[in-house]
């Protein structure tokens, strides 16, 4: 027999929305099981049960907007901490990417509920993802994610000579951190002092400590790419909404 399990949680599962959504489309009567509306929280269904969500759910979920930013460094990804501000506060009309040419409208309205989707340390730069939409935060960080994403990082080796051949493949597969070994990543030269990282997860300050456990500073670090999503030519401190053609 099959279990019972919290409707949120099934229509997260089902891609329909996130937990959160959910909830509040679950308390505003907007979702229906087997053809039946639940406005009960915390309600369950089977498996096999059919979901559907009106019509209201389904406009509200196309108004939210996803937002791309070249991300400068001295910001913070999420709230702001330590004095230092919250990378949201570059999603002006002024900073709007010239080439983004898609007919939306900007409006503050954007603003409300438009969080981070991952992060990036203060003292890296590069792509960010901030969404009001909560099927691509579960997408980019849920405990299931599989999409992989990609950094440069320039390095200086701490040692003579060298990075040897068995530390570059220890990046690639065999280092530990928190006493949990790493996913396999992909680990290569782009030039003499330059790698390219490709990771399908991301603890803190991850690819800096990989480099400090073979002896390797970092000196800085770009992410250039989230799943098939690329930073391109987006200009640093300016950015531009994420479009419908596009996915990660």
């Amino acid at each position: 027999m099959s279990e019972p399990i919290r409707l949120s949680k099934r229509m997260s599962e089902l891609g329909l929305s996130s937990r959160r959504e959910a909830d509040e489309w679950i308390a505003k009567g907007w979702v229906r099981v087997d053809g039946k509306v639940i406005s009960e929280l915390g309600s369950k269904v089977l498996p096999e049960q059919k979901i559907t969500i009106e019509k209201q759910a389904r406009v509200e979920q196309a108004r939210r907007v996803t937002v791309l930013i070249n991300k400068p460094m001295g910001y913070v990804s999420g709230q702001a901490e330590d004095g230092y501000k919250p990378a949201v506060v570059l999603v002006r009309p002024e900073n709007r990417w010239e080439q983004d040419r898609l007919p939306i409208q900007f409006s503050g309205g954007q603003l409300k509920s438009l969080v981070p989707a991952g992060r990036l340390d203060i003292d890296s730069v590069g792509l960010l993802v901030l969404t009001q939409d909560g099927r691509i935060a579960k997408q980019l960080i849920g405990e299931d994610t599989h999409i992989d994403k990609e950094y440069l990082v320039r390095v200086k080796y701490s040692k003579p000579g060298s990075l040897p051949d068995h530390d570059l493949q220890r990046l690639n597969h065999g280092l530990t951190l928190d006493g949990k070994a790493l996913l396999p990543a992909i680990v290569r030269w782009q030039n003499d002092d330059q790698l390219s990282f490709i990771l399908r997860e991301g603890k803190k300050r991850q690819i800096r400590r990989m480099c400090e456990l073979v002896g390797l500073k970092v000196l800085g670090l770009k992410r250039v790419r989230i799943g098939q999503v690329k930073l391109g030519d987006l200009p640093v401190g300016q950015w531009r909404y994420l479009s419908d053609s596009e996915s990660f």
